[in-house]
């Protein structure tokens, strides 16, 4: 969280969402001089719709705690001056794991629309298993969109062990908006080499190491996992 706040555009007003967290959260944002709403945690896509529907600023920058601008990046939201036909800009972002940016295995060359005009963006849950869960979701909006220069860090994974704790929950939280079946559940496992192969060769996992090996890996075998816990529920 510290490291979102400090990397904003001086100046900007900054509200942060908390769900009745127990590590300062609240503190440390009201203290950086954010207004702060703590509320009951009510899901991914509902947390950032109440956030949205906060705002009380033409446009919107939305950040996750395990996130912050890079200089570049900070700089180009302060210079960029839309035209009124443009809704929204993708930023470019990086996701590192272990200490180190990920650049294969499907995380590389990640663009997110992030910045947009509040009263036209939209949020939608777009979960990576199938099925209606509340996860992975994306903002979208109507009109132009544009690109802006610089980097958006994404620090969520910095030991293996965060990476498989979230593994664990975001794949029980996937099952719970799925229907399973013994044959799904052996199609998904059948299909793991692979997804893990393609990840692997095709999206470049290679080229990061000991380190795309992991995420490919992982990354393969997410949707069998959410499918097998949605069996058992």
């Amino acid at each position: 969280m510290p490291g979102a706040l400090a990397s904003i555009p001086q100046g900007a007003r900054v509200l942060v969402i908390d769900a009745e967290s127990r590590d300062g959260t609240a503190e440390i944002a009201r203290a950086a001089g954010a207004e702060v709403a703590v509320r009951p945690w009510p899901g991914f896509v509902a947390a950032r719709r109440d956030a949205l529907g906060r705002v009380r600023t033409p446009w919107t920058l939305m950040l996750d705690a395990d996130e912050r601008l890079g200089d570049e990046l900070c700089a180009a939201i302060v210079a960029a001056h839309p035209a009124e036909s443009v809704c929204g800009y993708r930023l470019g972002r990086a996701t590192y794991f272990c200490g180190r940016p990920i650049s294969g295995a499907g995380w590389g060359n990640e663009r997110l629309l992030r910045l947009f005009r509040t009263n036209r963006a939209r949020l939608e849950a777009r979960p990576a298993a199938g099925g209606d869960a509340d996860l992975h979701e994306r903002w979208t909006c109507d009109g132009e969109i544009g690109d802006l220069a610089g980097t958006l860090h994404h620090d969520s994974y910095p030991t293996i062990a965060s990476y498989r704790e979230k593994f664990a929950r975001y794949t029980s939280i996937e099952a719970r908006g799925m229907r399973s079946s013994a044959p799904t559940v052996v199609r998904a496992y059948a299909l793991v080499p692979l997804r893990f192969g393609w990840l692997l060769l095709r999206r470049g996992g290679w080229r990061d190491g000991w380190r795309g090996w992991f995420v490919s890996f992982y990354s393969a075998l997410y949707p069998a996992v959410a499918a097998a816990k949605a069996l058992r529920r």
